[in-house]
């Protein structure tokens, strides 16, 4: 399933370099350029606010934003940075990557999983612990797919799951390609871990206590 492309609106900045990004700052937008492709680059800003709400949202690098400035055709961009204050940690400018359809790039995707009620592991009282929430994908700009799924119907407590196990959309292919990386897996339930941790102390324990009281008894027998 392909994400819904959602609108990202800017204006034309007028002016560049230092001066006219501090000017825009102070009027609560955030300066930021356009490049890529086939035309030139284009100097926007954003309303402060705005950008801030969709960064505190999560995914704002990941998304696929058709972008929308007066007197310019639409263009599809990604984010590829997000300079920031290095006290206050706020934005102060971006970069954005105009694409085409049939551009490929490097994406992070979200790994959602499906069947928890079917899988053994969990039955037992298992523990699902997720290793890549998200996964980087070389996908199609045209396409992006909203997340890839995982199946945890059938497994174990022990079973791992690599990305190798995972059925990727057409045309969607892993950027690391030398290992097959684990997503997750389903380890022991914790607190059985524990109370064999538990029994081995007070065992150790009562064999000393055990100990003691044989020596005891012999030094007892010698007087």
């Amino acid at each position: 399933m392909a994400k819904k492309i959602p609108d990202l609106i800017a204006n034309e900045r007028t002016g560049t370099g230092k001066g006219a990004a501090r000017q825009a700052r102070r009027a609560g937008l955030v300066p930021g350029v356009v490049y890529g492709g086939s035309a030139d680059p284009l100097p926007i800003t954003i309303p402060y606010n705005r950008l801030f709400k969709m960064l505190k949202s999560g995914g704002f690098l990941s998304t696929l934003f058709n972008l929308k400035v007066e007197g310019h055709d639409d263009v599809r961009v990604v984010c590829r940075d997000v300079q920031r204050d290095v006290v206050k940690d706020l934005p102060t400018h971006l970069d954005l990557l105009r694409l085409h359809r049939d551009s490929r790039i490097d994406m992070a995707i979200h790994v959602e999983f499906i069947n928890e009620e079917e899988c053994v592991g969990l039955a037992k009282g298992g523990v699902l612990t997720i290793v890549r929430p998200e996964v980087e994908l070389n996908v199609l700009a045209g396409d992006i797919p909203d997340h890839i799924t995982v199946d945890l119907a059938g497994l174990d407590v022990g079973d791992t799951i690599t990305i190798s196990s995972i059925t990727l959309p057409e045309g969607v292919t892993p950027t690391i390609t030398d290992r097959d990386f684990v997503i997750a897996n389903v380890q022991a339930p914790t607190v059985a871990v524990e109370e064999e941790e538990d029994a081995t102390e007070e065992g150790v324990e009562g064999e000393e206590g055990v100990e003691g009281e044989e020596a005891g008894a012999e030094e007892g027998g010698e007087e």
